[in-house]
């Protein structure tokens, strides 16, 4: 069921024009991430029954077979889950670096009042399931595998929404809203896990060289310029820059997201005007083809000038990023040979301390912790939203396909515990998954007016 629309849901007068923008942007954005989050189980699904098929050895080879990027000098030669996990995810995390610049400067990270709650709550969704995992590897006596601590902080997003826009009518867009934002923000805190915590060997040369390109695409920004092809070329740089420095390649990409211009090269008066000037001159000589020819193509460059160069790019890329980066990322990494005792799987550590941390940790960490901001007066939970409908939305947050898997590649590179990981991350986001659409379901619409305790 493809997601409702929000203006056919709502009543009243019509929007203001930016909160129009706001509202068309959310629904096109909720839209693609829920279909794209269908095709990604999808790939999931796929590339476990590969993996467990007579066609296993196959599937495993593929994804080393050397591939060739790049053009000389900077040519680099690497195996294919490398070129989709360094290079393809850079474009992913640019589209999510797009998403959080955006939620900042005219969504809802705009207002710190507003933010405060889904913040809040996704402060609380890291922090316990990080303590969960270290708490079961103490148990087991196991402190080699403490590094995965920051596999079961991710929220996929695109999984959680497209579960979501199986209820329907059921979710009420303010659950939409608050379950974009917190996703988001726990985006910002999993880059940040990446950049400080999985980045080993640095060398501060390379670092500074990247760190200096993105410095002159910071002022291309500031000097509003709107041609996307500076950026593309200048994001090479970083990227290869940050991939000889140590830090992941893919944190290039969010970076570069935050020099890319939010504001319109035309604001809309001014939009206005000049394509009425052009609409009179092509109506005063309709018959001159020539005429009639240069006005469209007129019309069209003030319409991409009326564009910021964010929300282009964003349009642009979010297609390709939710049905094809996406899943073949999911085909590459997500295919886990089943071998031996069940039982010594469900006793391994990484699996329980994995499966526990997404499984349990994400719901009673968002649950609690927002409860507790709005009680201590830290936050204000909005009237329309039940405290029961973020009990169920906490329980998809446990959904933490893409971004855990990303970290556990991360975190246990060609080591056995990566596997025991991956099944950790499948077996709690199927789990999470199914428990919150039926706390949900069970829950349906209703505004949160009167509630005041999470037991509601």
């Amino acid at each position: 069921m493809a997601a409702p629309s929000l203006r056919r849901e709502r009543v009243g007068p019509p929007l203001p024009r930016p909160l129009q923008y706001i509202v068309t942007s959310f629904q096109r954005f909720t839209e693609l991430e829920a279909s794209g989050g269908l095709l990604i189980l999808f790939s999931a699904t796929l590339a476990m029954i590969w993996a467990n098929s007579p066609w296993e050895e196959f599937y495993h080879k593929l994804w080393e077979t050397e591939a060739v990027i790049g053009l000389e000098p900077m040519l680099l030669v690497m195996p294919l889950e490398k070129v989709i996990n360094d290079a393809l995810m850079t474009i992913f995390f640019f589209v999510v670096g797009l998403e959080i610049k955006r939620e900042v400067t005219v969504g809802e990270l705009a207002s710190p009042r507003r933010v405060m709650f889904p913040l809040m709550a996704a402060v609380g969704g890291m922090a316990v399931p990080a303590l969960i995992y270290a708490a079961v590897m103490v148990i087991f006596g196991t402190p080699e595998y403490m590094r995965g601590w920051g596999i079961p902080v991710a929220t996929d997003i695109a999984f959680a929404l497209g579960v979501l826009a199986l209820l329907g009518r059921r979710a009420p867009p303010a659950l939409k809203i608050f379950l974009t934002t917190l996703a988001i923000a726990d985006d910002i805190g999993g880059i940040l896990v990446i950049a400080i915590f999985y980045t080993e060997k640095l060398n501060l040369l390379w670092l500074v060289v990247g760190l200096a390109v993105f410095g002159v695409a910071l002022l291309l920004g500031r000097a509003r310029i709107h041609r996307p092809w500076p950026y593309f070329l200048l994001g090479v740089v970083v990227w290869w820059a940050f991939l000889q420095s140590g830090v992941h390649a893919t944190i290039a990409g969010v970076l570069m997201a935050f020099a890319i211009p939010v504001r319109r090269f035309l604001d809309r008066e001014e939009f206005i005007k000049r394509s009425q000037q052009v609409l009179y001159e092509m109506r005063e000589h309709i018959e001159h083809s020539s005429v009639y020819r240069s006005g469209l193509a007129t019309l069209e460059a003030l319409a991409e000038q009326a564009q910021s160069t964010l929300q282009r790019l964003e349009t642009m890329l979010h297609p390709w990023v939710a049905f094809v980066i996406v899943p073949l990322f999911a085909l590459a990494n997500a295919g886990v040979t089943i071998e031996g005792d069940s039982a010594e799987t469900l006793r391994h550590p990484v699996f329980l301390g994995v499966l526990l941390g997404l499984f349990l940790g994400k719901p009673l960490g968002i649950t609690l912790v927002s409860w507790l901001s709005v009680r201590l007066g830290l936050a204000e939970r909005p009237a329309s939203l039940a405290w029961r409908h973020v009990f169920g939305v906490a329980w998809l947050a446990g959904i933490g396909f893409t971004v855990a898997l990303f970290i556990a590649n991360l975190a246990f590179p060609g080591q056995e515990a990566l596997d025991y990981a991956k099944l950790g991350i499948l077996s709690a986001s199927a789990m999470a998954g199914l428990i919150g659409y039926a706390l949900l379901f069970s829950f349906g619409p209703g505004s949160g007016t009167g509630e005041t305790s999470p037991e509601h």
